[in-house]
């Protein structure tokens, strides 16, 4: 964990979830289901870190703001594309790098419950 920096937990949103499972019949089709597990264990492995490392990535250039809380995790072709609140971590979506930026944008208004 960076020294100073408070632990938050990580909540997903439903799209995440679904782009998720979406990345990974994509792959395996595409690839095959080995490289589309090790792909998925990538994603998880992200997820998993985030709380500790959240400071560490990047602001996300296509959502720009004052208090730099949008966020991305460039993994390979994809963004991980994450708010942070003052109470948690809040997960949006996983978008493709060649996605046009006013979809990327469009994850501002994704809402967790």
């Amino acid at each position: 964990m960076e020294e100073g920096i408070p632990r938050k937990p990580v909540e997903v949103s439903e799209e995440y979830k679904a782009s998720r499972m979406h990345i990974y019949d994509y792959t395996v089709g595409t690839f095959g289901e080995v490289q589309a597990m090790r792909y998925w264990q990538r994603i998880d492995y992200a997820i998993d870190t985030l709380p500790d490392r959240y400071t560490y990535y990047t602001p996300c250039r296509h959502i720009p703001t004052k208090s730099l809380k949008y966020r991305n995790i460039i993994l390979d072709a994809h963004l991980i594309i994450y708010r942070i609140t003052a109470a948690r971590i809040e997960v949006l979506d996983i978008v493709h790098g060649a996605m046009s930026v006013s979809r990327i944008r469009s994850v501002r208004g994704i809402r967790l419950d």
